[in-house]
């Protein structure tokens, strides 16, 4: 699969689910990843022409699935500058528009054609059926292609509903936390997580984050809608959370003696 330019091959991969889940995420942590960085939008098709205007797409203030589409492409462009990252939108449609059950096949051809070594960074999937879906596929592919596991993200502002959301204890209370913390107890079912960064962005971060969180507005009022002021300087944007994996088979068969 083509890359979005002819330069070199991106050494990190972030795969966010929608247009605007990895600067939400990530935006304070991106600056520091080791560069070419690909943010692949995996639901970022274009629907199909006769279909409905979803629900979200309306409230957002678009009359047509196509008109929704191509701002939310320019939206992703602008985001992904201001971030120093380069887009990549697969072709599968976001999920009102798309079949029920439908395969990622573009992911996983995406995943297959990266160079070993590549870092791929991956969504939770708290509280939202699209995030798992790809955190859980992309999980499949990397071990069928004997890669190592990705590094796992926490999506926001689904986490940051989290009470010690952004405190030294976040991940324990996931573990036992029945709202917030379902996504990570089912990847905890697979692997071990170790905290890699924990952090809380500086007013120069947060000014860099802000600005590339803004680039998404077609969104901002609808995301207000369930998740309240979530753009407030002491909310859950302000701390990011990330974790890398060792899959608890290997750790097992390690531990046999030979």
């Amino acid at each position: 699969m083509a890359h979005p330019d002819s330069g070199a091959a991106p050494r990190t991969v972030v795969l966010s689910p929608h247009f605007d889940d990895a600067a939400l995420s990530l935006g304070g942590l991106l600056a520091g990843l080791p560069g070419p960085v690909d943010i692949v939008t995996v639901y970022g098709g274009a629907p199909a022409a006769d279909t409905t205007v979803s629900w979200w797409d309306t409230i957002s203030g678009f009359s047509t699935p196509g008109e929704a589409h191509r701002a939310r492409l320019a939206e992703d462009a602008a985001a992904c500058a201001l971030l120093g990252a380069r887009q990549v939108a697969l072709d599968h449609p976001d999920g009102p528009y798309a079949e029920p059950g439908a395969a990622l096949d573009g992911l996983d051809a995406y995943l297959a054609a990266l160079e070993p070594g590549t870092e791929v960074l991956v969504p939770l999937g708290s509280n939202q059926p699209d995030h798992e879906a790809v955190r859980r596929r992309a999980l499949e592919v990397l071990a069928e292609l004997d890669a190592p596991p990705p590094t796992v993200y926490a999506d926001l502002p689904y986490t940051g509903h989290l009470p010690e959301w952004g405190l030294p204890g976040a991940s324990e209370a996931l573990a036992g936390s029945p709202e917030c913390g379902l996504a990570y107890q089912d990847l905890l079912r697979g692997y071990r997580t170790t905290v890699r960064d924990a952090l809380t962005l500086d007013d120069r971060q947060w000014a860099a984050k802000r600005a590339a969180v803004l680039c998404y507005g077609s969104q901002l009022a609808p995301v207000s809608v369930d998740h309240g002021p979530f753009l407030s300087r002491s909310g859950p944007l302000s701390c990011e959370l990330t974790w890398s994996l060792s899959r608890l088979d290997e750790e097992a068969a390690d531990a046999v003696p030979h």
